[in-house]
């Protein structure tokens, strides 16, 4: 069967690329301005991390029902309402005068990304087939990517007009996309939104999660919490730890940062779907596990500007591999479930979201050495959930009512 994305998918594939980049760009271009505009409120490692914390909690709560109203009302105005939410998210985050203040900004910000992400998930499953889902999956992490690779360098120069100025653009970024989705075509019929409109009975959070035990694709999203348990470790603190380890100003935060993202974007458009062909889903899986967790322990070591850019590198590059390969195994196993499927992908990723920057903050404000320590023992030591359990797979019973 054909490995190429249809003619009619890459339209709408485009848009939500655009979309996500620009989400991304927003969020890259304040990465490395983050440790001077908390000093600002005299806060720095801890705050970090509450910050992360409370963007995860909020994708938390509202992923799950992002989910589950993209099934009932369609991906289309999800998608529309997470990014109105980021777009106020930002402007708050501008013009907040207090440390209180940007955790509320950061909350809504989460919310807008629970509606979005497994929105944006879903609507590729719909418009992509088993074969070309990895594919799709890449393509947005590409674009995420490339946000990230324009963000950091952008918002450093914006920044010269003033520290909150890159806040203010990234919120016209944002309203830009949500006015580029009103030429999104919808994938869901009225027929099929009408069927889960009957089905949907939104459980509590806690239920919904008690239910996913006996989805199919449990063990994926096991490894998708564990593995974001691990990864945000490094992300959270990355900015704090090479200006205190190395003395590096944003400027040449940026650039590390910028050359990691570019790295992702080769590996998720150009080899991804080449390497899944050749060794398969979990095979990809485990060697990225293991060559993240060693790059992080390979950060602990201080030599010099280039060192520190070539483990990046590495780091950047397997870690590109990982959450669109995950999440396509998720996609091939949910069936026409694909809103559910996602909520809860993005829930389990939200619980890593909340759970890891809290740790690696704390442990950073101990030593700037201990959320990478700890982030590559998490890494290593989620290999176990990819052992071959095809087995255990068919007997597990899905429930999505």
């Amino acid at each position: 069967m054909s490995r190429q994305l249809s003619k009619s998918g890459k339209f709408p594939l485009y848009i939500l690329m655009l979309n996500l980049f620009i989400a991304l760009l927003g969020q890259g271009m304040v990465i490395p301005i983050l440790p001077d505009y908390l000093k600002q409120f005299h806060a720095a490692g801890t705050a970090a991390g509450y910050l992360v914390a409370a963007f995860g909690a909020a994708q938390f709560l509202f992923s799950p029902i992002g989910g589950q109203l993209s099934d009932k009302w369609g991906r289309k105005k999800l998608i529309m309402s997470g990014l109105f939410l980021t777009v106020l998210s930002h402007l708050m985050f501008a013009a907040s005068t207090s440390l209180q203040l940007l955790y509320v900004a950061r909350f809504i910000g989460g919310i807008g990304l629970g509606l979005m992400v497994p929105s944006n998930m879903a609507y590729v499953a719909d418009i992509t087939t088993p074969e070309t889902r990895a594919k799709g999956m890449g393509y947005l992490g590409a674009a995420m990517n490339l946000g990230m690779v324009l963000g950091p360098g952008l918002g450093g120069i914006i920044a010269e007009f003033g520290i909150r100025v890159p806040y203010y653009f990234a919120a016209g970024l944002g309203l830009i996309a949500t006015l580029l989705t009103i030429f999104l075509p919808e994938t869901l019929t009225r027929e099929q939104r009408q069927s889960h409109s009957k089905q949907a009975t939104r459980d509590p959070i806690v239920r919904q999660i008690l239910n996913s035990f006996r989805t199919p694709y449990f063990r994926y999203l096991l490894l998708i919490l564990v593995m974001t348990f691990g990864l945000v470790n490094y992300e959270t603190v990355y900015a704090l730890f090479v200006e205190q380890k190395y003395g590096l100003n944003a400027g040449k935060i940026s650039i590390i940062i910028t050359v990691g993202a570019v790295i992702g974007i080769i590996v998720q458009v150009w080899l991804l779907d080449w390497i899944i062909k050749r060794l398969g889903e979990m095979k990809l899986i485990r060697l990225s596990l293991i060559m993240t967790g060693i790059a992080l322990l390979l950060m602990l070591i201080k030599i010099n500007l280039g060192y520190l850019l070539a483990v990046s590198a590495l780091f950047f590059a397997f870690n590109a591999f990982l959450r669109p390969t995950v999440s396509s195994l998720i996609a091939n196993a949910a069936g026409d479930r694909q809103g559910y499927a996602s909520g809860l992908s993005t829930t389990y990723t939200s619980i890593g979201n909340i759970l890891g920057p809290m740790i690696a903050g704390g442990l950073f404000d101990k030593h700037i050495d201990l959320p990478y320590i700890l982030g590559a023992i998490v890494l290593l030591a989620t290999l176990f959930l990819t052992g071959d359990s095809q087995k255990s797979e068919k007997e597990r019973i899905a429930v999505h009512d």
